[in-house]
């Protein structure tokens, strides 16, 4: 497993019973996590000092309990990254930490390759990734379907002091961008995908992580440089396992650019323990 272990202003200070206790800054948030199934408490004193906790309901989704006085948007740094926080549905704050682990290894990526980088980023949400490929001197196109999610991705580039960088921002569906850059004969040498379990496009296209991920994946190596840099999945789909992604890319990707296919885990450190707490799975294909 990769472990993000290099945050200063990210921690897990404790989790038991479903709930990871997590400080963003100075911001403390209770969040509900499946993988947490074990019952007792490390710190149960560092539990009093909540400022929010999200409860999921009995019929689907949840809230957002506030107990302490707390902001309603705030930023966190990640190296000489800066990312704005804030409570949304579905206990999410507009970022994934664990995250880092790949940031680390783009940012080392392009950096190494010592030439233009351009790099398409599908089911972007925030740009978390984007943020950092345009901090390591690539440029990016930035696709979402969601226009908040878009929005959301701009302030961070700004608040990153990114903002002259060579970005672009495209609110559609991804089969369909791709496509289209697929026609037009554009292409990138690197591809960043995190796609959803489930969801729906801007004109109720149904996209479902089982049936469109391979097809997807084979559909982008069209867009792919004639010297690709990189090509990374990242899932949270439950069942699936990162040695999928790994045979998907092999069967697809290392077809027609032959490099290195690698997968994994990727998880989160808990301050002061052993525990590590597993958050999602990756795989990459990377040239030689």
């Amino acid at each position: 497993m990769d472990v993000a272990d290099k945050w200063q202003e990210y921690k897990i200070l404790d989790m038991a019973d479903g709930q990871k206790l997590e400080a963003w800054g100075r911001v403390i948030l209770s969040r509900p996590d499946p993988q947490i199934i074990w019952k007792e408490k490390t710190f149960p004193e560092k539990w009093k000092n909540v400022n929010a906790t999200y409860h999921r309901s009995k019929t689907g989704g949840g809230a957002w309990e506030y107990k302490n006085k707390m902001p309603n948007q705030w930023q966190i740094k990640y190296r000489d990254l800066t990312f704005n926080i804030k409570p949304m549905g579905f206990k999410h704050t507009g970022l994934f930490p664990e995250q880092a682990v790949n940031w680390d290894w783009m940012m080392n990526k392009i950096k190494q390759a010592n030439r233009e980088i351009k790099v398409l980023n599908l089911f972007a949400y925030t740009g978390g990734a984007t943020v950092t490929c345009l901090a390591a001197g690539a440029s990016c196109t930035h696709v979402d379907s969601s226009k908040g999610m878009v929005s959301w991705a701009k302030e961070n580039v700004i608040s990153s002091g990114l903002e002259n960088r060579p970005v672009r921002y495209i609110i559609d569906d991804v089969i369909k961008f791709v496509n289209r850059e697929i026609r037009r004969g554009n292409k990138y040498d690197a591809i960043i995908m995190d796609p959803p379990s489930y969801g729906r496009g801007t004109n109720g296209e149904v996209w479902q992580f089982e049936n469109n991920i391979y097809d997807l994946v084979e559909l982008c190596t069209q867009v792919l440089s004639e010297k690709p840099l990189f090509f990374l999945i990242n899932s949270y789909t439950t069942g699936i396992s990162s040695k999928v992604l790994e045979n998907i890319l092999n069967l697809t990707v290392n077809r027609y650019k032959v490099g290195q296919v690698t997968s994994g885990e990727v998880g989160l450190p808990m301050e002061n323990s052993q525990l590590v707490l597993p958050c999602g799975i990756y795989g990459r294909w990377e040239c030689c």
